[in-house]
C-alpha cells in the first residue's frame, strides 16, 4: 500500500474559482468527488485557478522537453500513467469551462471500471 510522504491538498482539476468565474457555478457543481484529486501542495499552489486544459499542456510540454511540472514526473510516459492511475481522461489537454459537464462524465465513468476491476480482482 503506497503511503502519501508529502504534504498534500484535496485539489479541484477543474479550479473551483475557474469554474466560478467561467460559468458562476455554486458548490454543489465545483465540489464534485469527481473534481477532487490529491496533490502535493506546491503543486496545487502552482496550479491556482488556470484553466485545465492549460495547466495540463503546460505539464505535458515540460514532459516533452524534458523538464518537470508535476512533482517528478519528467516523462510523457509516466505524465500519461499517471492520467490513467488517477482517472484523467486522455483529452483534459484541451478542456475548458465548457468542457466540466463531459470532464465529470469521463472520469466517473473511468473511476467506476477502475472499481469494478478492483473488486473483480478480489
Amino acid at each position: 500500500m503506497d503511503v502519501v510522504a508529502t504534504i498534500g491538498d484535496i485539489h479541484h482539476i477543474f479550479p473551483k474559482n475557474y469554474l466560478k468565474a467561467e460559468l458562476n457555478a455554486p458548490q454543489g457543481l465545483y465540489n464534485q468527488i469527481a473534481n477532487y484529486a490529491y496533490l502535493e501542495r506546491r503543486i496545487n499552489i502552482k496550479i491556482a485557478d488556470k484553466r485545465v486544459g492549460e495547466y495540463f499542456t503546460e505539464a505535458r510540454d515540460a514532459c516533452i522537453s524534458g523538464n518537470t511540472y508535476f512533482g517528478d514526473i519528467s516523462d510523457i510516459n509516466a505524465l500519461m500513467k499517471n492520467l490513467q492511475d488517477n482517472c484523467i481522461p486522455e483529452n483534459i489537454f484541451g478542456m475548458d469551462a465548457r468542457n466540466y459537464s463531459d470532464f465529470l462524465i469521463q472520469r466517473r465513468k473511468l473511476m467506476s471500471k477502475r472499481i469494478e476491476a478492483y473488486f473483480k480482482g478480489l
